[in-house]
């Protein structure tokens, strides 16, 4: 007897999420709308709120915003970040003073070093950042890159990757995941967070 693919969205019902963007971007961008609906689709409650000034950045504005959005999670808390927003996930989880479990952390093109191709994100930046504190704190760490990225170098993100001792999973051809590289939707963060 032969089954019949379904198109149900998996269920994760269970979890929160919660999705970062990343410098000069708004939750309206990208994929970041299509994600949010996807997991709402599947029974978890999930926000993508706006970090301020995006395209002139406040490494405190931005962490004060995710602190706000995201507060303690817990093993039920899913959260999904692309590029600079990645960076200021990792600080602000870095900064919790109280017992914490983050249950998924789904980051894209993510980096902790300065960029080449981006250097008035220097001072944001600044000394970068080291993860590795952080890993004891989640259960499940996903990695995704491109192979083309021209914004973060495919090694940076492979950096990050290996503090965590995760894997990465590459997107062939993906360039920095933005719509203006085709990406509109994101099966794979979905998969990551639903898995």
């Amino acid at each position: 007897m032969t089954t019949q693919p379904t198109n149900r969205t998996p269920s994760v019902t269970r979890q929160r999420a919660t999705i970062f963007h990343g410098y000069g971007a708004t939750p309206e961008d990208h994929w970041f709308q299509w994600l949010a609906d996807q997991l709402k689709a599947a029974g978890a409650p999930t926000l993508v709120p706006a970090l301020p000034d995006p395209l002139e950045p406040d490494p405190q504005q931005w962490e004060d915003t995710v602190s706000m959005a995201l507060g303690i999670p817990d093993e039920h808390t899913a959260v999904v970040a692309h590029s600079l927003g990645c960076l200021t996930v990792l600080r602000y989880l870095g900064s919790i003073n109280e017992d914490w479990q983050l249950g998924t952390l789904v980051l894209v093109s993510g980096f902790v070093d300065r960029l080449p191709a981006l250097p008035d994100l220097d001072s944001y930046v600044g000394a970068g950042y080291d993860p590795a504190e952080l890993r004891s704190h989640i259960n499940r760490i996903v990695i995704i890159r491109s192979d083309n990225d021209t914004l973060v170098p495919p090694h940076l993100t492979d950096r990050v990757a290996e503090r965590f001792g995760a894997e990465v999973h590459v997107v062939a051809g993906a360039g920095h995941f933005l719509a203006s590289d085709g990406f509109s939707t994101l099966p794979e963060a979905l998969e990551a967070v639903c898995s």
